[in-house]
């Protein structure tokens, strides 16, 4: 067997997880989401081996954060080098070299006209509120859109645009003030009944159609944030015109267009952002989760006419730390060298066995992606597309005990985001379990 092949040789958890297990729930706040048992030691690639030695195949890559794989050699290389050097220096103060670095090669390689600015955070949720921030700063408007299933983050301002599940917000309130949601372009699941082509996009049409003509105005809205993909909402695609109407809109109005990119960005999609697929410019690109393969850093890339608050008016005194700095070189140079091609290829490999796999098993409703950004929604009944949800967190917890790291997203939706490394014989073998558990789940369920 390869050390490249799923490898279950004790009961899971097995004994050492337990303990880490037990130590865990002794210790840490009960606020965690422990999707399932798994206690990592080491992993290299897009393979994971656990404490007690069992080895699994990544297809998740700590929620879409690993894009190069575990220890990738050169990120590896690079981190040691900086931390021989020194760990951090207050970007906010002072200066090094790998910062400066840095945001030159993202706003060269941000599909963004004209110059740019770039500010660096610590996380996703980070570069949520500095975009919050930026977006009042410049328009000297209160006003943000959102949309239904976005998630955004769990600080206070990201949290108020997040708008996935009821218990991210719940006894949280009050919320920032002066936040509206609309419907996103979900055409398997449309609010309105309506169908694509024929409904007009009314859903990219639902701000200035529903929204300005009820409760406010277009030159009072600062910016309209927007997942090129929704994530947490359940990995959905929408139409192309989705978001050329977004621009539209938000262009004439003087609204800056926000992309959220901290999921679907950093070549994923096989282009460096995913609203690069969709034909649209934003003015303001967040990015974070894989920026710097698995260590903390978030980024705010913007027009730089639109980056124009004052010196003092906002900063960070870990974002940009030089050591994830250096890191984010390294994946950067990965990308371009090969991992963002490769993302294209495999994923539409991956996608073309997905919808294959849809033809035999009935649970799978709907299959939609791009690059290795990929959504398999399960109905318990194609013609009504009754939610599988329940069924979706068995499948998920069956793959993991078969060897397979799979994520459910949305209400019955399984994420398929694993590292850019991968090649078509891994995911032969991770089709190879996620069919078998969908098989023996279809079995259960005839009695």
């Amino acid at each position: 067997m390869s050390h490249r092949d799923p490898l279950i040789k004790t009961e899971i958890p097995g004994k050492k997880s337990k303990r880490v297990l037990s130590k865990d729930k002794k210790y840490t706040s009960s606020s965690y989401i422990k999707e399932y048992p798994l206690v990592v030691e080491r992993g290299e690639g897009a393979v994971v081996v656990d404490v007690d030695g069992n080895r699994f195949l990544d297809m998740m890559a700590g929620i879409a954060v690993n894009i190069t794989g575990y220890s990738h050699p050169k990120v590896v290389k690079a981190v040691k080098e900086q931390s021989d050097k020194f760990f951090h220096m207050c970007s906010t103060d002072f200066y090094y070299p790998s910062f400066a670095n840095l945001a030159e090669r993202l706003t060269k390689i941000t599909p963004i006209s004209g110059d740019k600015s770039v500010f660096f955070n610590n996380s996703g949720a980070e570069a949520v509120e500095t975009a919050i921030k930026l977006a009042r700063y410049h328009t000297k408007r209160t006003n943000i859109i959102a949309f239904h299933g976005a998630f955004h983050g769990r600080t206070i301002g990201a949290l108020s645009l997040t708008a996935s599940k009821p218990k991210q917000r719940r006894y949280f309130g009050p919320l920032m003030p002066n936040v509206y949601h609309v419907p996103y372009g979900y055409c398997y699941r449309c609010v309105y009944n309506l169908k694509y082509k024929s409904c007009g996009i009314f859903c990219a049409e639902a701000i200035e159609k529903v929204l300005c003509e009820t409760l406010l105005s277009p030159d009072e809205i600062a910016a309209v944030f927007v997942e090129p993909i929704l994530g947490e909402g359940g990995y959905v695609v929408p139409p192309a015109e989705f978001h050329q109407k977004l621009r539209e809109f938000t262009s004439q109005h003087g609204i800056l267009l926000v992309a959220d990119e901290i999921q679907s960005g950093m070549g994923r999609t096989g282009k460096f952002l995913a609203i690069e697929h969709f034909g649209v410019e934003p003015d303001v690109v967040l990015l974070a989760k894989g920026l710097a393969s698995g260590l903390p850093l978030g980024a705010v890339i913007a027009k730089k006419k639109f980056m124009s608050w004052e010196s003092g008016t906002h900063g960070s005194t870990f974002g940009g730390n030089p050591v994830s700095c250096e890191a984010s070189l390294a994946t950067l140079d990965l990308l371009e060298d090969g991992l963002m091609a490769n993302a294209a290829k495999i994923g539409a490999y991956l996608l073309s066995k997905l919808k294959k796999l849809q033809k035999t098993h009935p649970l799978i409703g709907d299959v939609r992606g791009i690059g290795l950004m990929i959504g398999v929604e399960l109905v318990t009944d194609r013609k009504t597309r009754q939610p599988a949800s329940r069924i979706v967190s068995e499948i998920v917890n069956n793959a993991f005990r078969k060897g397979l790291l799979l994520l459910s997203c949305g209400e019955s939706v399984i994420r398929f985001a694993p590292p850019l490394v991968v090649d078509r014989d891994f995911v032969d073998k991770s089709i190879d379990i996620f069919s078998e558990v969908l098989s023996l789940k279809a079995k259960e369920m005839r009695g």
